[in-house]
């Protein structure tokens, strides 16, 4: 009897076994299989506020690139932190074109249902609400207005959007649009169920006769119309309303569950082409029509990208911020009756034909959004592209920060990497000549820019000396110069390409200018004064003054296109990776006496415990992979899946400072398959530590590329070999061409480093001075 127990135990043990093997099997091809969207948290990085962010994101109802985007509003109107997390009421669901808080929105209106007495001004209409009574999806919102008893939703297109609010028994419901304030018009047309009008707030960067009109159609007769005007005074049985800040108010009984739709379009062009808008994206499409649709537009580009793994708090992350990689830059073009493509001008205020995109910082997004645009979405930054050319071309100026027209924020010349770096790996469509002429005028005209961020502030300096000085009233000088010589790589790579030597030349000499800062008594990058002396003192601790939104431990890293070169003046490769583990082993001190307060970024830095490093701003970003070229990379791999799993989830508080219009997403995006554009502009992808079992990219072109990494976990983190198609591979970095050929790259993974692999020289990513470009050769 004993051994018969025990045959038995030892029977019902193996198939226990057998079965959990075959539940997490099942688990795995569940996970990979599911409906992508599905994992997307639009929630992530909304538990922000301006001294501390967790992302400083808002749930972006909208597809993929949409012209509109729709949202909750917890806040005030005018209130870039339009959705906060822990807020517990809601104001209205608005049309919103934001692309961060410190920009704020533009042509942005609102729709609120309310029942009982009649509340319409913000303050008094708002109703309570709880997260677990809220629905957040990419394509779909929902949430229940307490006080109201009503549940309101909305599904997107990319210039229209379906409304339904369901109301409960109730002799007065009430939907309110709101057209907010600096310039608003309403008109409601009750024998066609229709309410049209325009919105004109803005905070800049839009010509005078800027508008967003707007027309919304509902399935109710109105049983009631109000407007209001200026000062929210309510104006009884009225159809028109103009001034600063007016809306409008129809009404109808309503029995329990009884459910009125709204469908809503608006265009930048004209009132006609917005109910062409409505008409094409919706038209006779229910609610739930719209909502798949919408469903299906983010399948599609979620897909492109298949994860297979066991670990689902990964996959959310992931497409979490994939989701928001996909988000920006907007499209600012409509299509007209004879589908021409055509765009309103927000440099010249012009009805034009051709791409326009808008709503982007260069500075944050030249890093890795566009050149994930150019990996998976080569077709799409070629209309960015035609986009940037039209820009140039009615406003004489390439855009830096665009929201919706130029906007005088952050520094650099970024938009020549963006360029340089599309031409250079095959953008379609894009106008080479034109653009290289805008880069080229950035790089040599010092008058006549529109605001401060457009061109190149110091640029006389900076073309005489090398470098924009210190002591001549032009602020964050050191960090221009850094950008300044990096763009210029960038022109040299794109005139190289296009057959012209001796302008690459030029360019490739001028961007070994970083060298003028560089301070060989404390190995910092350090402002330079007019005469040649270094600024006096100098604390590399401080924040802000010769840098931007950052130190001089953030920004000597600057250097993307020559890693060698700072590796020669720091004195060697020990040295080097010396210095970047004093960024990491160090407290995280910092001065802010330039600012005068701590700024949140620095805030976000002092609080992770990962020393100096800042991984919430984006110019330390690429600096954990820089191991790579001293011939440590098992510290970038450690400290790349340290930053992954500590720094970001998918949930309110899932980021570790702004998130900046996919930028912050973008480097978790490609963290997570493994490698990083530390050089956009050059046809490298830097190999870090990938985090799942297996991606599969499908390419724009057909092919498809397989990352795979054997015995892969939260503890084996270190690479210990790697094979490319079948064949060892020791290199650090991945060609461009490489992956868009089509193939497989296998890692196999341990819990010990292997500090032997990806040390060879030829293992090295890409560096100018090592090329044969060097400008000394």
């Amino acid at each position: 009897m004993p051994n018969s127990i025990f045959k038995y135990s030892w029977i019902l043990l193996v198939a226990l076994l057998i079965c959990n093997k075959d539940s997490k099997a099942q688990q795995n091809s569940y996970i990979a299989s599911k409906n992508v969207v599905d994992f997307v948290n639009p929630l992530m990085g909304t538990d922000s506020a301006f001294d501390l962010s967790n992302g400083n994101t808002y749930p972006a109802i909208a597809t993929p690139w949409g012209m509109n985007f729709w949202t909750p509003m917890t806040s005030k109107m005018g209130d870039g932190w339009t959705y906060k997390y822990r807020e517990n009421k809601i104001r209205g669901i608005k049309q919103t074109h934001q692309p961060s808080p410190w920009l704020n929105d533009y042509a942005a209106f609102s729709f609120m249902a309310v029942t009982g007495d009649l509340k319409f001004q913000e303050d008094e209409r708002e109703s309570w609400f709880s997260h677990k009574a809220e629905t957040v999806t990419p394509y779909h919102y929902s949430v229940y207005l307490a006080d109201y008893d009503v549940v309101a939703e909305v599904t997107p297109t990319e210039r229209a959007a379906s409304f339904k609010f369901t109301f409960p028994e109730s002799e007065n419901s009430y939907i309110i649009l709101d057209a907010f304030n600096k310039g608003s018009m309403v008109k409601i047309i009750p024998e066609e169920r229709k309410i049209i009008g325009y919105a004109r707030n803005n905070h800049g960067g839009v010509p005078e006769n800027f508008h967003n009109y707007f027309v919304a159609e509902f399935d109710k007769d109105f049983e009631i119309n109000h407007t209001w005007k200026d000062g929210w005074q309510l104006v009884e049985n009225s159809t028109n309303s103009e001034g600063e800040h007016v809306g409008a108010i129809v009404g109808f009984k309503t029995k329990k569950g009884e459910v009125v739709h709204v469908k809503v379009a608006s265009s930048f062009i004209s009132p006609e082409q917005a109910r062409l808008n409505l008409f094409r994206e919706i038209g006779p499409d229910s609610f739930e029509d719209t909502k798949e649709k919408a469903k299906q537009a983010w399948e599609t580009e979620l897909n492109k990208i298949q994860i297979e793994d066991d670990n689902i708090d990964n996959l959310r992350t992931f497409y979490s911020s994939l989701y928001r990689v996909l988000l920006f830059p907007r499209k600012f073009y409509e299509f007209d009756a004879d589908d021409n493509i055509m765009h309103y001008s927000p440099y010249n205020g012009k009805v034009l034909p051709g791409y326009m995109f808008t709503d982007n910082g260069f500075w944050d997004t030249f890093r890795a959004v566009f050149p994930f645009f150019n990996m998976m979405y080569p077709e799409l930054n070629g209309k960015i592209m035609q986009g940037l050319a039209n820009t140039y071309k009615e406003s004489g100026w390439l855009p830096e920060w665009a929201s919706p027209g130029h906007r005088d924020v952050m520094i650099g010349s970024n938009s020549a990497p963006i360029i340089a770096d599309a031409y250079l790996k095959g953008a379609k469509d894009m106008d080479a000549d034109i653009l290289l002429e805008a880069v080229l005028k950035n790089a040599t005209v010092a008058d006549g820019r529109p605001v401060n961020s457009v061109g190149r502030a110091g640029l006389t300096y900076y073309n005489k000396l090398g470098y924009v000085p210190y002591d001549v009233d032009i602020n964050e000088n050191a960090a221009r110069t850094l950008e300044y010589a990096y763009a210029d790589f960038t022109i040299a790579q794109m005139a190289q390409k296009m057959g012209q030597p001796k302008l690459a030349n030029k360019y490739f000499k001028q961007s070994m200018n970083y060298k003028h800062l560089f301070d060989p008594s404390t190995k910092w990058m350090r402002g330079k004064n007019k005469d040649g002396s270094f600024q006096s003192p100098f604390n590399p601790l401080k924040w802000g003054d010769a840098f931007t939104e950052g130190n001089s431990l953030h920004y000597t890293w600057s250097v993307f296109h020559d890693i060698n070169g700072l590796i020669s003046l720091m004195g060697g490769k020990e040295k080097f990776a010396g210095k970047l583990d004093e960024v990491f082993e160090m407290p995280p001190k910092f001065d802010d006496s330039y600012y005068g307060f701590t700024i949140h970024e620095i805030r976000e830095m002092q609080i992770v415990n990962m020393g100096n490093y800042a991984h919430g701003n984006q110019p330390i970003q690429h600096m954990i992979y820089l191991y790579n070229y001293a011939n440590q990379p098992y510290k970038a791999q450690e400290k790349v899946r340290n930053v992954m799993s500590k720094l970001y989830s998918a949930t309110p508080d899932g980021y570790c400072g702004d998130e900046d219009n996919g930028q912050t997403s973008a480097w978790y995006v490609f963290s997570a398959l493994g490698f990083y554009p530390v050089t956009p502009g050059v046809d490298e992808y830097v190999i870090g530590s990938p985090l799942f079992k297996k991606a599969t990219l499908h390419l724009e072109n057909g092919n498809t590329f397989e990352i795979t990494a054997k015995n892969n976990s939260e503890s084996n983190v270190y690479i210990q070999s790697a094979e490319l198609n079948g064949k060892p591979y020791n290199k650090t970095f991945l060609k461009f061409d490489t992956l868009q050929n089509g193939g497989r790259l296998e890692f196999n993974m341990g819990k010990t480093p292997n500090k032997t692999w990806g040390t060879a020289k030829e293992s090295v990513p890409y560096s100018l001075s090592t090329s044969k470009n060097n400008p000394k050769k």
